[in-house]
């Protein structure tokens, strides 16, 4: 997805993987003796997955066959301590371990034994260590926090994870991974300690953790911003009456709200963050329900994008993007460009552009391109680490990707969570579509007609009519 990497992006390659048991691919997943070659993609991941392009360029993980990855099968707690004591370089010499369920000639055994005595991981209440069952996004906070002895902590809090200074406290264990930009939350203020993890994710959170090129930049979860009915609200250092004052708010100052417990809510204005009372506090009234756009055109100038089939991707981006400007404001919306021509402006400029201008929403404009050319269809991408944008941007995403694959006649690759920059740094609710693959004849073929064009512009611009009216209802 040439269109949609951007600088922080690796280029997918065609890779060429040579197994010597198909046992420790499917189990192993982490291996530090894979021959590493700079070829294709497996066949199902795209250039999103920078994290295991990473990973398997300096050799830490394969794939479940020479041309599958199987991002989405579960982790199972086997495979995840595997995977991190070949990360750490721990002894994984087979051998007994301290767990009746675990055996010294499971190929998990010596790197199972290690992290144990290195107190990375421990068993269940009855003894067992069960190497089967999958493993969980909580198990995994607490596996990724002291593998890689994470300390730091912050004010940030999840609805679904309950507050706890215990020390080996979920609470705590997500909090460290999030402060230090491995993990974000699944959107809206929730973490899911409780989903099962699979091949994705935990790939996502292990380059992050390795290489911080890949850390996601956290915003604490705002679960609410509500609004002082009095002047001299006390904000306070803990939730008590008897705790000491350390910021005051007046009348109309408005409260960014990270929890609420037992008649206190915590969070912070201005740079202070501390507890204050519910028993003063209300719903901010409602935004103005003006409708102001930004559509990113992707690339252009100097950088071309894509280049395939006789298209340059800068060109179909600008093309389409002029065409959903018009169809916006023909509908009263106000819309931003952050070009109108073939100029070249720097991902940050992109990013920062619209809350610079007054906008409350970001669409940025691309096509795919992947090295194999049957692999067609239109996605949409939104990213989690915008919680508490999250939400809108997701709805974003699927309310212009249900319209667009049905407009352009081919394939739903569906709404996708990424951290690309233009969408993952930005201050406002966003979505990055990629219109269709240039490395696909047919899909190429649409996106180099007028006809395509317009029907994909009248798609984008419907479904953000469908975001507008979803927020303002």
């Amino acid at each position: 997805m040439k269109g949609a990497s951007f600088s922080r992006m690796l280029t997918l390659q065609k890779f060429a993987l040579v197994f010597t048991s198909l046992l420790l691919a499917f189990t192993g997943f982490f291996s530090l003796t894979t021959s590493v070659s700079a070829s294709t993609p497996f066949r199902d991941i795209s250039s999103s997955d920078r994290e295991i392009v990473y990973l398997y360029q300096n050799g830490y993980i394969s794939g479940t066959s020479s041309t599958t990855y199987s991002p989405t099968m579960e982790v199972t707690r086997e495979q995840a301590a595997t995977m991190i004591g070949r990360v750490l370089k721990l002894n994984g010499t087979q051998r007994s371990t301290s767990f009746p369920d675990v055996d010294a000639t499971s190929y998990a055994s010596g790197y199972i034994e290690s992290a144990v005595q290195r107190g990375i991981i421990s068993g269940y209440p009855d003894g067992t260590f069960q190497p089967k069952a999958t493993m969980t996004r909580g198990e995994m906070a607490h596996l990724l926090s002291r593998a890689f002895g994470y300390t730091t902590t912050s004010p940030i809090t999840f609805k679904d994870v309950p507050h706890s200074t215990a020390a080996n406290s979920l609470y705590l264990a997500v909090n460290k991974i999030a402060t230090n930009g491995v993990a974000a939350g699944t959107g809206n203020g929730f973490f899911s300690p409780s989903k099962n993890l699979n091949r994705r994710e935990f790939a996502m959170f292990v380059a992050r953790a390795v290489n911080s090129d890949f850390k996601v930049s956290f915003e604490i979860p705002v679960l609410d911003t509500l609004q002082s009915t009095t002047d001299g609200l006390n904000i306070r250092s803990g939730p008590s009456t008897s705790s000491s004052v350390i910021g005051r708010m007046n009348k109309g100052d408005q409260f960014k709200v990270y929890s609420i417990a037992n008649g206190w809510a915590y969070g912070s204005i201005g740079s202070v963050t501390g507890y204050a009372s519910t028993s003063y506090l209300i719903k901010v009234p409602a935004a103005s329900s003006e409708r102001i756009m930004v559509i990113d055109a992707g690339h252009g100038g100097s950088d071309p994008g894509a280049v395939y089939n006789g298209l340059q991707e800068k060109n179909v981006n600008l093309n389409v993007s002029l065409r959903v400007e018009s169809k916006l404001k023909a509908r009263g919306v106000t819309v931003l460009m952050t070009r109108s021509t073939d100029v070249f402006h720097s991902l940050d400029y992109r990013a920062a552009y619209g809350a610079q201008n007054g906008a409350d929403a970001f669409v940025s404009i691309h096509a795919n391109a992947i090295n194999n050319s049957s692999v067609s269809g239109s996605e949409t991408f939104y990213s989690s680490s915008l919680d508490p944008r999250a939400e809108h941007s997701k709805q974003l995403a699927t309310f212009i990707q249900n319209r667009l694959y049905k407009a352009m006649e081919h394939n739903n690759r569906g709404v996708k969570d990424a951290d690309f920059q233009v969408i993952a740094n930005n201050p406002l609710p966003a979505a990055l579509v990629e219109l269709g693959f240039l490395t696909n004849s047919s899909d190429a073929w649409k996106l180099g007609n007028a006809t395509y064009q317009d029907r994909a512009a009248q798609a984008i611009a419907d479904g953000i009519i469908d975001y507008y009216n979803w927020r303002d209802k």
